[in-house]
């Protein structure tokens, strides 16, 4: 049987990269997957993320989120618990970066960072278990929330300071969400990609960049999107109910070299 039969799950920022494999993830899994970006077509060109899924017999619906919207965000949820009646897995991926340090990084270009990638991970959790509290659980578990963090929120990224401060908030949100909710029957825990290609534009392919990310790398590749989503299968599954406040890396060895 599939691992996350008559499972919901919201993925934010699914249309594109390391969100869209997550959803066809869990989809493929069994999953009635919410796809919530501010966009609907695919960085990488192609169908939407729902329309790969549906395609796949799949169940799928794309919502246009802005995150760093409470608004948004409540609307989200409420939507998906409408449609499918209750939220068992809130995947949240959605984030932004500047590429600037702290001398470069404007107030306005801060506080869009934060309010996307940090503060936008508060309202998409607190949302979410506000649901999940709610609901009876499933296998003794009420929900799960994976946040998406970043080896960047243990070591710094160079020349990045907003988004590396909001990934490590993101570690600690992990940890408090996971010991304040443990109660409710919620586990909470984090993923950190360490270097992972996808069709993201800008300082991220910049070749030089990418020889310096496979000279540090120990495994002999780097990472794909779909190694993060295998990860978080494992999180979003019953195989992970005693695994809570973790921040599991997926870096080819990054961390540990």
């Amino acid at each position: 049987m599939p691992l996350l039969t008559d499972k919901v799950a919201i993925v934010t920022g699914a249309s594109s990269g390391i969100g869209r494999a997550i959803a066809l993830k869990l989809a493929a899994e069994g999953a009635s997957v919410v796809i919530a970006d501010t966009a609907e077509p695919p960085i990488e060109g192609g169908e939407s993320t729902a329309t790969l899924i549906e395609q796949a017999s799949g169940t799928a619906m794309y919502i246009k989120t802005d995150i760093a919207q409470w608004n948004a965000v409540d609307a989200l949820v409420a939507a998906t618990v409408a449609r499918f009646g209750r939220l068992d897995v809130m995947v949240n991926n959605a984030a932004i970066y500047t590429s600037t340090n702290l001398i470069e990084t404007s107030p306005e270009q801060w506080s869009r960072v934060i309010g996307v990638n940090l503060t936008g991970f508060f309202y998409c959790c607190k949302r979410a278990v506000m649901q999940m509290r709610i609901q009876a659980p499933l296998n003794d578990v009420r929900g799960r929330i994976i946040n998406i963090s970043s080896q960047h929120g243990m070591v710094a990224c160079p020349g990045d300071f907003p988004y590396s401060v909001s990934k490590g908030g993101i570690v600690q949100m992990t940890r408090q969400i996971a010991v304040d909710h443990a109660d409710d029957l919620i586990v909470c825990n984090a993923i950190a990609p360490g270097k992972i290609i996808t069709g993201k534009p800008g300082v991220a392919n910049d070749p030089d960049a990418l020889d310096y990310s496979r000279r540090r790398t120990p495994w002999p590749r780097l990472g794909a999107p779909s190694d993060v989503a295998g990860a978080a299968l494992f999180l979003a599954s019953d195989m992970a109910s005693y695994v809570t406040g973790i921040n599991l890396m997926v870096d080819g060895g990054w961390m540990a070299g």
